[in-house]
């Protein structure tokens, strides 16, 4: 019970921080969702920073880990929201957005977990 709590303080800080990110930084008139991208590139290198360090030396803890990685980081990054903007770019015929957001997204997404881990070898 404790860790179903863990993940559920995390994953509300993060969907609520989510939030704040995409009203702060999406753009409604050209359409372009940079909050979107932002909160899941940070998310990507906070779940490096922080399996990293759960890793080294067990730095973190398993209930850390739960609260920080799969409650918070799973709450801050938003697939569902990725493929819905995917789905917007498509229908609207604005093919190159789709590409470079697709591309973008998970090269540096990828990138950044490398970094997360890197930093706290």
């Amino acid at each position: 019970m404790k860790q179903l709590l863990l993940v559920f303080l995390g994953g509300g800080a993060g969907s609520v921080l989510r939030y704040i990110v995409g009203r702060w930084l999406n753009s409604p008139q050209d359409g372009i969702p940079y909050g979107t991208f932002l909160a899941n590139i940070l998310g990507s290198l906070l779940i490096g920073i922080i399996l990293g360090l759960a890793t080294k030396n067990n730095a973190l803890n398993s209930n850390q880990t739960l609260l920080l990685a799969t409650g918070f980081c799973g709450g801050f990054t938003t697939f569902s929201t990725f493929a819905y903007e995917n789905h917007v770019f498509l229908k609207s015929g604005d093919f190159t957005s789709f590409a470079l957001y697709t591309i973008a997204s998970f090269v540096v997404g990828f990138l950044a977990v490398f970094a997360g881990l890197y930093l706290v070898k």
